[in-house]
C-alpha cells in the first residue's frame, strides 16, 4: 500500500479564524449526533455513492474514475480495510445530464445508503448536486471537475483533489503564448456552465498577456453536431482553438475542421478524456495538446505509478482511472483520520487539515482550501500516445 507521509506545505497554511469556527461546528455536530452510525456506515463497511456518466459521451470518464477507484478500494480491503471495515462504492449512471444527476443522489441520500458522495464527474452534473449534498449536510468529494462553483467560496462538506480549469488554462496559455507565440486564440465551448467556467479561466489567462479571445462558436451537450460552430470559427481564422468539450465533440471538430481546410492547431483541458479521445480521433488526434491534472499513468518512474499499475487492469490504465485510484487512496487517508467510529463531521474535519504525500503526489487541505492540488501537467498526443511535453512545439 502506498506510504502516506504527512507534510506541511506553505500553500495551504490554514486560518485560524476559520479552523476554530469548522472544529467547534463540527464538535457540537459529533455531540447533537452522538454514537449513533451515520448512514452507509456498518460494522464492516463504509459505503459511498458514486453517480456519473457510465454512458453518453462522457462514459469514459466515469467508467475509468470507477475502475480506478475500485482498484484501490479493493486493495485495502484485502488487508482488512480501514479500522475493519471495508469500502465500497454504490454505482448509478446519469449519462452526464444534470437532471438525472440531481434525481439519483437525491435517492441516494433520501435512502440512507450512502455514507458520502464521490467521483462524480462534470460541472453541470456537480451543480445540480452539490446544493442537495449541502442541505443534507453530506460530505461531496473529489469531482471530476474544476469549476469554480465547487470551490468558490469554500463550503464545508465539499473538497476537491484536482486542481482547477483556472490552472489549467492559465498553464496552457503561458506555453501558447510563450512556446508558440500564438495570440489569434478561438474558443469553442460546451454551450453550459462548464464551458463557461472554462472560457472565464482561458479569457482571464489571455487578459493578463494583453490579449483576448479571438473568436466564440458553441455546441450543445452531449450533441456531436459541430459542423455549424467549425464554419463559424473559421470565419476569424484562429492560429489555435481551444476546445471546452467531450472526446467525442473534440474528435469530431477535429475531422470538421481539415475537411473544411481550417488549419488551427487544438487545445484543451483534463475534461476532454485523453485515452478515450485518442481512441476516438485515431491519427487525426495528432497534434492536440491537453493540460493534465495527474502525473502521466505510464510513468514508472514513480512509486504512485508502479503500485497503480499493478492494481488497475491493463485495459482501464490512463489518466481519468489514475485519478479515481488517487481520489480513493485521499478518502482512505481521511477515513484512518476520522477514527474508529466514523461520522460524515469527523471526516469532514480531517480532511480539513489532511496533507499528505501520495508517493511524489502531495495532496493537502486546509478549513480555507479545500483544494487539495494545483498541479497542471501539459501533455502532446502523438503516435496514439499523450506525451508529457515541458515546452510546447
Amino acid at each position: 500500500m502506498l506510504s502516506v507521509f504527512r507534510h506541511t506545505l506553505p500553500r495551504h497554511r490554514p486560518g485560524l479564524a476559520v479552523g476554530r469556527w469548522l472544529a467547534a461546528a463540527l464538535l457540537s455536530a459529533l455531540v447533537v449526533g452522538g454514537l449513533r452510525a451515520e448512514d452507509g456506515v456498518s460494522d464492516d463497511e463504509v459505503r459511498l455513492g458514486m453517480v456519473n456518466a457510465q454512458s453518453g459521451p462522457a462514459a469514459g470518464l466515469g467508467k475509468g474514475l470507477h475502475a480506478g477507484a475500485l482498484a484501490y478500494f479493493a486493495r485495502v480491503n484485502s488487508a482488512g480495510g480501514v479500522h475493519g471495515r471495508r469500502v465500497s462504492l454504490l454505482l448509478r449512471d446519469d449519462s452526464y445530464e444534470p437532471a438525472r444527476t440531481a434525481e439519483q443522489t437525491r435517492q441516494l441520500i433520501t435512502s440512507g445508503a450512502v455514507f458520502a458522495l464521490f467521483g462524480y464527474v462534470g460541472t453541470p452534473t456537480s451543480r445540480a448536486a452539490m446544493p442537495i449534498a449541502l442541505q443534507a449536510e453530506v460530505p461531496y468529494l473529489f469531482p471530476f471537475t474544476g469549476a469554480e462553483v465547487l470551490r468558490k467560496p469554500v463550503h464545508p462538506w465539499v473538497f476537491n483533489v484536482r486542481a482547477s480549469y483556472f490552472d489549467e488554462t492559465e498553464a496552457m496559455v503561458e506555453r501558447m503564448t510563450r512556446d508558440l507565440g500564438l495570440s489569434k486564440v478561438a474558443l469553442l465551448m460546451q454551450d453550459d456552465s462548464f464551458g463557461e467556467t472554462v472560457k472565464s479561466g482561458l479569457a482571464g489567462a489571455l487578459h493578463r498577456r494583453e490579449l483576448k479571445i479571438h473568436g466564440e462558436a458553441r455546441v450543445q451537450r452531449n450533441s456531436l453536431d459541430v459542423a455549424a460552430a467549425v464554419a463559424e470559427l473559421k470565419r476569424s481564422q484562429p492560429e489555435a482553438i481551444f476546445f471546452v468539450g467531450t472526446y467525442k465533440q473534440l474528435a469530431a471538430a477535429i475531422r470538421q475542421a481539415r475537411v473544411s481546410g481550417l488549419d488551427a492547431r487544438f487545445f484543451t483541458v483534463s475534461f476532454v478524456g485523453t485515452d478515450n479521445f485518442i481512441t476516438e480521433a485515431g491519427l487525426a488526434g495528432d497534434g492536440v495538446h491537453i493540460s493534465q491534472v495527474v502525473p502521466s499513468p505510464q510513468d514508472r518512474t514513480s512509486a504512485l505509478i508502479r503500485q497503480y499499475q499493478a492494481d488497475v487492469a491493463a485495459a482501464d490504465i490512463g489518466y481519468a482511472s489514475l485519478e479515481g485510484y488517487i481520489d480513493a487512496a485521499v478518502f482512505v487517508a481521511a477515513l484512518r483520520e476520522a477514527g474508529p467510529q466514523p461520522t460524515r463531521a469527523s471526516l469532514v474535519q480531517a480532511l480539513a487539515f489532511l496533507q499528505i504525500d501520495l508517493a511524489g503526489f502531495p495532496v493537502a487541505f486546509s478549513p480555507s482550501n479545500h483544494q487539495g492540488s494545483d498541479a497542471v501537467f501539459i501533455t502532446r498526443v502523438a503516435a496514439g500516445q499523450a506525451v508529457p511535453v515541458d515546452r510546447l512545439r
